[in-house]
């Protein structure tokens, strides 16, 4: 039985709720729930901010204006929580820490409710304080959660006991007997000279800590002549959403247990949670405990590991940090943990098999409140929670709380290369969008109608970090839907293969910072 199948089963015949950080591991759970699990997929909600889109275009019956209606009707019940399952991402459910206006209604939900939430290890410092203080008032008025985990950091165990949540820790860890990894660390930069020796038609995965880094590993290998007939593909953030969508149907193909294929993908943290994938060898930056064995579980899914040599290659560096860290601010994987991560695999000289156990143990060892007390990391998800216990109820609107959930510093934008290619096809859907929101006919019509449309221009769009796209972009090359948002036009190279590329000032040569490396 797995995770999904286990939380399932606890929610039972009660309202549910189960949470995932990834929109993407999200709809492949809907998918499989809907699809595999329960009869009438109409009590099944999907909820993060493309649900409607989600919903329309798994619309069978195409356009019919009374078919239409019932999409709306159903993307309305899964808004106000009234179905009986509800999959969705944590700002979605727990927003109501902030005790925003009118707050009371999904925590009396909540409070006859199971929630369930999995992949916990995913969720940044902020999010995890969220998540604490959002259980201690679910279960102050009545709800129930589960963590559904295989590695359950002592310090979050503390934490939860601190706020007076009561809870019971399973005794048998949720994990196997079978050795699936025999686990190679190498203390280099991870580069493509193993990765061309181990290809024997066989499915390789390569993980990277950021964009930068995959690209660079993508280019390399597409230069070696002895891969020359290898599929090899690319997926990161930095796709529009139409080529990103494309790519994350191909490597589920490619990644299916009963797909005997072959082929090399290079990818971001994007790979690493809930995506049900099984490949042969898998070589990965380090970035720390949890996330390595996060990555662990796209290479020999559900596999015995039988025989000699290795399936993991772990690479931590060097003489200088993997991609993306950095002992700074700007470092998008902790520096310490990064730090404490490498000294544990190289002092216990990790080489050949690791059982689930020996998995746990590497866990236990780093994220305990202990190790972290000294640590910015800890100190965020404290601040953060006495910041929380802090603030007056209803200080905030549900729209102020909504811009701090979501990442405001990110913008959506339209890469330049793309915009010329698909201008006619872009402003045809901008004027029609326009034309749709100045309609005065049936509003239910009206907004699925504008919804649909704007689905299709944001086909040819990528949301990215507003430091990054400032430079790039200029005040007067956009598109506008409505009066209020703009879509900017961003200067960049860009391919379906590669994503976006930045480029200097000049225009003559390429750049590529590490942040936002991951979604």
């Amino acid at each position: 039985m797995g995770k999904t199948e286990a939380g399932l089963l606890w929610i039972g015949d009660n309202k549910g709720f189960f949470t995932l950080p990834l929109k993407t591991a999200i709809n492949e759970i809907y998918k499989r729930i809907t699809s595999e699990i329960v009869e009438n997929k109409n009590n099944v909600g999907l909820l993060h901010s493309d649900t409607l889109s989600k919903y329309l275009q798994s619309n069978e019956k195409g356009k019919e204006k009374s078919n239409l209606e019932e999409v709306m009707e159903y993307y309305n019940q899964t808004k106000q929580l009234s179905l009986p399952l509800t999959i969705c991402t944590l700002d979605q459910l727990f927003d109501f820490v902030y005790r925003y206006r009118d707050f009371e209604p999904k925590l009396a939900t909540l409070s006859y409710s199971k929630v369930v939430i999995d992949e916990i290890q995913m969720y940044s410092p902020n999010l995890l304080a969220y998540l604490i203080i959002g259980l201690k008032h679910i279960t102050k008025v009545g709800g129930k959660f589960s963590i559904l985990t295989a590695t359950f950091p002592s310090f979050i165990e503390e934490l939860l006991e601190k706020q007076g949540v009561d809870f019971v820790k399973s005794e048998k860890p949720f994990i196997t007997d079978i050795i699936r990894h025999s686990v190679k660390v190498l203390d280099e930069q991870l580069n493509t000279d193993e990765i061309v020796k181990r290809y024997d038609n066989n499915k390789i995965l390569v993980v990277c800590n950021t964009v930068k880094k995959a690209q660079e590993i993508y280019d390399k290998l597409k230069k070696i002549n002895c891969l020359n007939d290898v599929s090899i593909n690319l997926l990161h953030s930095k796709f529009i959403k139409k080529d990103r969508a494309d790519k994350e149907e191909a490597i589920m193909t490619l990644g299916d247990k009963n797909n005997k294929g072959s082929g090399i993908w290079i990818g971001t943290q994007v790979v690493e949670a809930s995506l049900d994938i099984d490949f042969d060898l898998l070589f990965t930056e380090l970035s720390d405990i949890n996330g390595l064995l996060q990555r662990f579980g796209r290479c020999y899914r559900k596999r015995k590991f039988i025989g000699d040599g290795y399936n993991c290659y772990v690479y931590t560096g060097g003489d200088k940090p993997c991609s993306g860290v950095r002992n700074s601010e700007r470092s998008v994987i902790d520096f310490e943990i990064f730090m404490f991560s490498k000294k544990i695999l190289l002092d216990k000289s990790i080489d050949g098999n690791i059982s689930e156990k020996e998995k746990l143990e590497l866990i236990e060892e780093i994220y305990t409140t202990e190790k972290l007390k000294d640590t910015k990391y800890l100190k965020k998800i404290k601040d953060t929670m006495d910041y929380l216990e802090a603030i007056n109820a209803y200080e905030f609107s549900k729209s102020d709380v909504k811009k701090i959930f979501r990442d405001i510093t990110n913008v959506t934008i339209i890469p330049k290369p793309v915009f010329e290619k698909e201008k006619n096809q872009i402003l045809k859907l901008e004027e029609e969008i326009n034309r749709s929101i100045g309609k005065t006919e049936n509003y239910k019509i009206r907004k699925i109608e504008k919804y649909q449309l704007t689905d299709k221009l944001r086909d040819y769009t990528v949301s990215i970090s507003w430091g990054e796209a400032s430079r790039f972009i200029s005040e007067y090359e956009f598109i506008s839907i409505g009066k209020y948002e703009k879509i900017y036009i961003l200067d960049c190279e860009y391919s379906e293969e590669k994503g976006i590329i930045f480029l200097k000032k000049s225009g003559n040569e390429k750049v590529n910072s590490d942040i936002d490396p991951f979604f």
